[in-house]
């Protein structure tokens, strides 16, 4: 792509952070979309800041281009009272919950985005710019290291001081189980498959249902209440319209999941 394309390109991440920013400034630190939403904003403007790192930075300025507006949808989706996909939805269901941990809603929502949206946005990505996927692998895989390196902090700033350790044990060894390198091992392996059902369309919304509902299901897993007690959201606020936006999307998405209301 030209210089002129690459500057257009990443215009479009420009907006992208100004969104995150945005949603950000609405909500209550310990509200859980805001955990993630600020953690995704420091892998965005980092993405931003490194372009010129990667082999193709106008293509992977498209990519994660594409790749945020899977979650703002989302966060749209729930402002207007509809459901988000399914992978999205135990994080917006369980963002007030005072027994989950902000740690867990950072990977909860880190594992919504990677294994599902991310595949889709790769697919999607390819598709526009008329290439194949093995010609953004590289880059692909050049972003894990700065991904990993943010999922580091994340633990680090969020996780409970060694003083307290032993009592959080039940949530670092469910939490431990999951990576970044991993979840998008597994997303890898899904443009592999999308890319090839590329031509048979029910086929290929098949596999993406039954992805979104498999990649919720381990959301709802890494977010089940332990009964710590929350611990403060440190550094990483961020995502909707407001303090009441927080328990009224919980409320939304308990009506459209059918699970009772608390």
């Amino acid at each position: 792509m030209s210089t002129r394309s690459t500057a257009a390109a990443a215009h479009g991440l420009d907006a992208v952070v100004r969104r995150l920013r945005a949603i950000g400034a609405g909500l209550p630190p310990a509200d859980g979309v805001a955990v993630f939403n600020r953690m995704y904003l420091t892998v965005t403007e980092t993405v931003r800041a490194r372009l010129a790192g990667f082999a193709d930075p106008a293509a992977m300025a498209v990519l994660d281009t594409v790749f945020a507006g899977r979650y703002l949808r989302a966060v749209d989706a729930v402002a207007a009272r509809r459901c988000p996909p399914a992978c999205w939805r135990p994080l917006f269901e369980l963002r007030a919950h005072p027994d989950v941990h902000p740690v867990q809603f950072a990977l909860a929502g880190m594992n919504a985005h990677i294994q599902h949206d991310l595949p889709l946005a790769v697919v999607d990505t390819c598709r526009r710019l008329g290439r194949e996927p093995e010609r953004l692998a590289g880059d692909y895989r050049r972003i894990n290291d700065l991904l990993a390196g943010v999922e580091t902090a994340v633990r680090e700033q969020l996780m409970p001081g060694p003083d307290v350790l032993e009592r959080f044990e039940p949530l670092t060894h469910r939490l431990g189980a999951w990576s970044v390198d991993t979840a998008r091992d597994a997303a890898w392996g899904s443009v592999r498959v999308l890319w090839e059902l590329r031509g048979r369309p029910s086929a290929a919304a098949a596999y993406g249902s039954a992805l979104d509902g498999a990649v919720g299901m381990l959301g709802r897993a890494l977010l089940l209440p332990l009964g710590l007690g929350t611990a403060a959201a440190g550094p990483f606020p961020g995502a909707g319209s407001g303090p009441a936006a927080a328990g009224e999307g919980a409320q939304a998405q308990l009506e459209c999941s059918g699970l009772p209301s608390a």
